[in-house]
């Protein structure tokens, strides 16, 4: 008999297939009264199949008194209640690596479309507005500048390695120092003031939230750009907002957003800052390798294999 999970979000047709193959499938965004629904089938559920943006809440498991497995799609797990989890013996699994270097792509777009105005300059040409106005302002250089990467982990790293290429020098905050080629800054308050550029590939979570300051915002600078590709809670995006909108900041380019998709229409309508829809992973390559993943670690949890990718509960 095959293992009920419940999916929390429509996964694409692949992974779909590969979910229906192995398990009793239940859509929970098909319901449409959640609660009756899971009061229905809550006690025949064994298995989680979420995304990081949609997590798995206490009461949400509370509700699976049944549950042996969260099986996240992403890397994110500040969505999810680990603490529970781990009370209730609930395993975790996420899917690290397989995103890494597309997430790291995303970052090196958004500095460059953000220190070269790309999408100012797309606007320019599609509007008319070269042959009717002339050349627009000049913008900023990347190569041969100075980074600092905010959580140095798997993306951080990847991310540093893409940079090293344009000649740019890097510095980096994490909790505690780790090896690295690279320059540990204790206060990151002290980084931004020493660096052009600030890249946040830190976890989310209620330990880094607001992290990026209005503090570490103006140490920045009038000349400084902040990429965001880790989570939106890390910096605070009114303070960001703030300082976009009187120039204390020169330009941001942000992938992830503090209550997405709800982007305030006070970001929206700034004209130095880059946006995109939390699409770092957001390539058909990547988003088949993490779903597989997500169906492996379901697959081996109910076979009594060691998970691909398990997470520490510590």
């Amino acid at each position: 008999m095959k293992p009920d999970v419940l999916v929390m979000k429509p996964p694409t047709p692949d992974v779909a297939e590969a979910l229906e193959r192995s398990f009793a499938v239940h859509r929970l965004w098909e319901a449409e009264d959640r609660s009756a629904f899971l009061r229905e089938i809550g006690a025949t559920i064994r298995g989680i199949a979420t995304t990081g943006g949609a997590g798995a809440s206490a009461e949400l498991m509370r509700a699976l008194p049944n549950l042996e497995i969260v099986a996240v799609n992403g890397v994110g797990l500040d969505a999810v209640d680990l603490a529970y989890a781990k009370e209730a013996g609930v395993v975790v699994a996420n899917t690290p690596d397989v995103l890494t270097e597309d997430v790291a792509d995303m970052a090196l777009l958004l500095l460059l479309a953000a220190a070269r105005e790309a999408v100012a300059g797309d606007a320019h040409v599609r509007s008319g507005a070269w042959e009717r106005e002339g050349a627009r302002p000049l913008s900023r250089r990347v190569h041969g500048k100075r980074a600092g990467i905010l959580g140095l982990g798997r993306i951080g790293r990847a991310v540093a390695r893409r940079l090293e290429a344009l000649d740019i020098q890097i510095v980096y905050h994490n909790r505690r120092p780790i090896e690295s080629p690279y320059v540990y800054y204790s206060d990151l308050e002290a980084l931004a003031r020493d660096v052009d550029f600030l890249v946040v590939t830190a976890a989310g979570g209620e330990g880094s939230r607001g992290l990026v300051d209005r503090a570490v915002i103006d140490a920045l600078g009038p000349d400084g750009i902040l990429v965001n590709v880790a989570r939106g809670t890390v910096v605070d995006q009114e303070a960001l907002i703030e300082a976009l909108r009187e120039n204390r900041l020169a330009a941001a380019g942000l992938d992830v957003f503090e209550d997405e998709p709800r982007v305030p229409e006070s970001l929206r309508n700034l004209p130095n800052v880059v946006l995109q829809p939390h699409h770092g992973s957001g390539t058909v390559e990547t988003r088949a390798a993490m779903g597989e993943l997500v169906v492996r670690n379901l697959e081996a949890h109910f076979a009594g294999r060691l998970l691909p990718t398990p997470v520490d509960l510590g």
